[in-house]
């Protein structure tokens, strides 16, 4: 029953920054959330996930650029993406590992629908 929907994605010039959002409807408390990304032609790959202690871990090619954050109280988890590169063009995907829900069940492996990052030259 949760439902996690991204958005904030959009189409900015290198250089240039983007927010992400991500909103889990229908949970209590939510262990690891994280962004993966799919480019065109390649695999999913994770960008950047947070526990809800707030550690952190990034992909080598987005450190430095990208932080990601979370709002316990929101059940909301951020991308700022910043000095964006034509590279870093795919579709975001938030996923959730595991989430107790408003109906008093466990949830595992939850994806949103993915938001579209364009970046241009």
């Amino acid at each position: 029953q949760v439902q996690l929907v991204e958005s904030g994605g959009g189409l900015v010039q290198a250089g240039g920054s983007l927010r992400l959002s991500c909103a889990a409807s229908g949970s209590i408390s939510i262990n690891v959330m994280g962004w993966y990304r799919q480019a065109p032609g390649k695999q999913r790959e994770l960008v950047a996930s947070i526990t809800r202690g707030a550690s952190t871990n990034y992909a080598d090619s987005v450190k430095g650029r990208f932080t990601i954050s979370r709002d316990n109280a929101k059940h909301t988890v951020y991308l700022q993406m910043n000095s964006l590169k034509p590279e870093d063009t795919a579709v975001y995907f938030c996923n959730v590992d595991r989430v107790w829900t408003v109906g008093l069940t466990w949830e595992y492996d939850l994806w949103g629908q993915g938001t579209q990052v364009t970046v241009s030259s």
